[in-house]
């Protein structure tokens, strides 16, 4: 299993239709976004978070959790191992509960409970192959989110982008306080700043990168030692 991860706006749902283009070998499962998007529950959980974030913070949290641990068990249950999927239990928790524990939107006993959770799964799950990273700083990530006009992201700001860009360099980047486990997990990172629809060379490099990552490990990790994609 691998795991498409980065910033909200950073073009992963894009990114996932290239590769069913680009590596039909490859399996994708993208992000239950609907989940806590839409009406399902008679309201969007997205749209109440950026509404009140400190009223909502606790059950989206839950919710994306659920959902994610529900994917990666069907996952690990799959004899398919080169499948893609669109964030994960590990981002969920290092990037976007934590990001909202540390500006006071999760109280302490809540932060408790979802972190008692959240270790347990992350102890019985089993480790990815390998993290994929669509880099992209908050300021494209903005732009991107105001282009696409997602009612549940209307309130969304910049300085919360930013946090979560800072997030998942932390996670992915500098391995801060992250599981054991994750540790010596290989990082793909690709620069997502330049908007790879509109650059056909670019994307072709970015999924010849994909390509070699996840189907030719070795000689990728052979031939990246000298760069600045793999981490």
């Amino acid at each position: 299993m691998y795991i498409l991860e980065g910033n909200i706006g950073a073009g992963k749902s894009t990114f996932l239709n290239k590769i069913k283009d680009y590596i039909p070998e490859l399996e994708i499962l993208t992000e239950p976004v609907n989940n806590w998007t839409n009406q399902i529950f008679g309201q969007s959980l997205l749209e109440n978070f950026y509404k009140d974030t400190s009223r909502w913070a606790y059950t989206l949290e839950n919710l994306a959790m659920i959902h994610r641990v529900k994917d990666h068990i069907e996952i690990q249950n799959s004899k398919n191992e080169n499948i893609v999927i669109e964030r994960s239990i590990y981002s969920g928790h290092y990037c976007f509960s934590k990001n909202s524990y540390k500006n006071g939107h999760l109280t302490e006993i809540e932060w408790e409970i979802y972190s008692k959770w959240a270790d347990f799964l992350l102890k019985s799950c089993n480790t990815p192959k390998g993290f994929i990273y669509l880099k992209a700083d908050a300021q494209t990530c903005m732009t991107r989110i105001k282009k696409r006009n997602r009612l549940s992201e209307k309130k969304i700001t910049l300085s919360y982008v930013k946090q979560i860009e800072d997030w998942h360099e932390k996670f992915l980047i500098k391995k801060e306080d992250i599981h054991e486990s994750l540790i010596n997990v290989p990082v793909l990172t690709l620069d997502c700043n330049k908007d790879f629809l509109e650059d056909e060379s670019l994307l072709k490099e970015h999924m010849n990168n994909v390509r070699e990552f996840i189907l030719r490990p070795q000689i990728f990790k052979k031939t990246q030692e000298k760069t600045a994609f793999f981490e």
